[in-house]
């Protein structure tokens, strides 16, 4: 029996000590609003003459100071106005600073500085991390859980994805709010639920990655839209056949006069990482190649036959 109590104490402990909910500070509340956009009625079929509804609220978090919040586009897509909601219940005007429907994030912009979360690292498996957002409109709240995986890709809600996944809690209202992590720091923006039928939450749930997050936020403040380049070539997924051997995403297409001609990539070859980004289906190589702005020169490794290869190719207008 007291073997049996000795080993209760010694797996239930480190639960205790290092549980996600015990590392959060209140003081996150601070750099996540309430979202209020205000969607036309549709009914009458006059759109200009309806009346106006306030919808299911969202959420936004503070990502650039100067009073920039990043929130989804979804949130605010059909918008005639926004105001967000602070901690401290006073109500803000916001304007948008730009869209990216291709990520599904949106910046926008409030008359004052709100506090910015430090960005964290990306973070690894089983890591802490809680999920702050308005959830179904009942005000800020905030849940807890694990990163349950990274670099999610090709889930179906966006054309450009990388996701942290999570399982904690997240709810309708939450999208835009912050995910962070067992430091205090923005992680993620929380972006969708996993679910088939229902809006219930069943533990797979998305958040952009910051790393992502900055890369629109910066290109939206600068030039009001994302600049994105090119590679000049076309991928596809390795036959279910050979992904016992074979794992990463095979070019079909090489165009003419584009980048990846010039670099001396070829069809069929493999590509198998970019950057120190391993690439295991098509959809993470458009993740990972929109990371690079127009000139970047990125490292690619390929398989080509029985040889890996490094080759280096530069992102074109």
């Amino acid at each position: 029996m007291i073997i049996r109590l000795l080993k209760i104490v010694l797996v239930v402990t480190p639960y205790l000590i290092f549980h996600p909910a015990s590392a959060f500070s209140p003081a996150n509340l601070n750099s996540v609003v309430i979202v209020l956009p205000v969607w036309p009625d549709y009914r009458n079929n006059d759109v200009e003459r309806s009346r106006v509804l306030e919808e299911p609220e969202g959420t936004a978090v503070a990502i650039k100071p100067g009073g920039y919040l990043v929130t989804n586009f979804h949130v605010i897509r059909r918008a005639l106005s926004i105001s967000v909601r602070l901690t401290d219940g006073r109500l803000l005007t916001a304007e948008i600073v730009g869209v990216d429907p291709l990520t599904d994030l949106a910046l926008i912009k409030v008359p004052e500085d709100i506090t910015v979360l430090p960005i964290g690292q990306e973070p690894t498996l089983a890591a802490p991390a809680c999920a702050i957002g308005n959830q179904f409109g009942l005000g800020l709240s905030v849940t807890c859980g694990v990163v349950s995986a990274t670099h999610r890709t090709g889930t179906g809600f966006n054309k450009i994805e990388d996701f942290i996944q999570t399982d904690a809690t997240v709810n309708p209202g939450a999208s835009g709010g912050a995910l962070v992590n067992d430091q205090n720091q923005l992680i993620g923006v929380l972006s969708a639920i996993f679910t088939k039928k229902t809006d219930a939450n069943l533990g797979i749930n998305f958040a952009a990655s910051t790393r992502l997050v900055l890369r629109v936020v910066e290109d939206l403040i600068s030039y009001k839209k994302v600049i994105r380049g090119r590679v000049g070539m076309r991928v596809k997924g390795v036959p279910a056949g050979n992904r016992r051997y074979k794992l990463g995403a095979i070019i079909r297409t090489i165009i003419s006069g584009g980048s990846a001609e010039a670099a001396g990539l070829r069809v069929n070859d493999i590509i198998t990482k970019i950057g120190e980004r391993p690439i295991k289906t098509p959809s993470d190589v458009t993740s990972e190649i929109n990371m690079y702005r127009i000139g970047e020169k990125v490292n690619m490794t390929i398989r080509r036959g029985d040889h890996t290869l490094n080759i280096m190719f530069q992102i074109s207008a």
